[in-house]
């Protein structure tokens, strides 16, 4: 696992770019008695059925292979050799499990039943994300339940999460570029500074999480952009602001994004300006089922595995991931298995210095196992 992690990360490729990374992985089952389908979907999906030849269920497991558009800072001796593309998520090491794990179940197929579906997802960072691009194409045709995992950095290793309902956040993204009128810095009642109006946007879109949301529900706002550069004496005609909503509830993400497109008609009229904006709800949240969850909170508590230390069945995180989508159409559950390095110091995702634990790779692949097993066996 780690010596597939080492070359995935040395050779990152990012979304809906994963051309070599994808033929790396359809490359991997060509010895084996399994159906191989390449190119899936929008991208470069790879789907491998392993047939055990006795009669059951269909579980999918999935993982995805994307890296991001980040320069990579860790000085590991395998970093990036593609300038300007890292796995700075960890989605090398979530293939690198996948790969072990699926030609371990492929070596003991004759003592299973039903079939496993290996759902390697390209595209997981860009909406609209590879996840559609698959299920429109058929991915889950005939398919009972759908497993995934994200490796988490700020959780420590031996930790595993699995949380019956809501556990991932959905997410909305804005572009918005907003027009004023140019001028000398001497002269402002000559212009119009979009930088004013800016500035006011960035502050007042703050109230809509602390006075329009429900206190109870979770939101977050972030302006993650805001190009308002130029020279020190010139008033700018325009300023782009680019951010995301992050929320635990569709309701909330309604709330949200009703009264963002308010207050900018209300910043139109209040600084006369013209504003463009562009507002996308890019990810649902994600649920977990709770039937198929719970069946799995059983397993890794029967599974004996030793690296585990703690299960943890409350726990959520506020990202977002197009795992969502797959869980809108058959039961699924997405766990997180700790991560962070034994020193307890980490860079977060998408890092440039992210680093990932690799010992979770082994627990990753032991957790999903254990509970395929119980799944087809059950």
């Amino acid at each position: 696992m780690i010596e597939i992690r080492h070359y995935l990360h040395q050779h990152p490729e990012v979304s809906f770019e994963e051309k070599e990374t994808g033929k790396y992985i359809a490359d991997f089952y060509k010895d084996m008695d399994v159906k191989v389908e390449d190119n899936y979907g929008d991208g470069y999906g790879v789907v491998v059925t392993i047939d055990t030849g006795n009669p059951g269920k269909t579980i999918a497991l999935r993982a995805d292979f994307d890296a991001l558009p980040v320069q990579e800072e860790t000085g590991l001796p395998y970093a990036s050799v593609n300038d300007g593309a890292m796995h700075a998520c960890g989605h090398d090491g979530h293939t690198a499990y996948m790969l072990i794990l699926a030609e371990s179940l492929y070596e003991m197929r004759s003592d299973l039943t039903g079939k496993i579906k290996i759902v390697h997802q390209p595209a997981e960072e860009t909406p609209p994300g590879g996840a559609q691009g698959m299920i429109e194409a058929g991915v889950l045709d005939g398919v009972d339940a759908i497993l995934g995992v994200h490796m988490w950095a700020p959780i420590p290793y031996g930790t595993v999460e699995c949380t019956t309902g809501p556990v991932m956040a959905g997410r909305s993204s804005f572009k918005m570029t907003i027009h004023g009128k140019g001028g000398h810095g001497s002269a402002p009642h000559l212009a119009n500074d979009a930088n004013v109006a800016a500035s006011f946007f960035v502050t007042a879109a703050q109230t809509i999480v602390s006075r329009r949301v429900n206190p109870f529900d979770m939101a977050t706002l972030t302006i993650g952009n805001f190009d308002g550069r130029g020279s020190f004496n010139v008033i700018k005609d325009s300023v782009f602001l680019e951010g995301d909503v992050r929320f635990m509830k569709d309701e909330t993400c309604a709330v949200v994004e009703k009264n963002f497109k308010n207050l900018v008609k209300g910043m139109e009229i209040m600084f006369d300006v013209k504003i463009d904006l562009f507002y996308n709800n890019d990810y649902p949240v994600l649920n977990n089922d709770k039937e198929l969850t719970e069946k799995i909170q059983k397993s890794l508590e029967n599974s004996g595995i030793k690296e585990i230390k703690h299960l943890d069945f409350e726990g959520r995180e506020s990202a977002s991931e197009d795992f969502a989508y797959f869980t809108q159409n058959i039961p699924g559950t997405y766990m997180f298995v700790g991560e962070m390095p034994d020193d307890g110091v980490f860079y977060p995702h998408h890092s440039p210095k992210f680093i990932a634990n690799e010992k979770a790779l082994g627990l990753t692949a032991k957790a999903v196992g254990a509970a395929t097993l119980d799944l087809l066996n059950n």
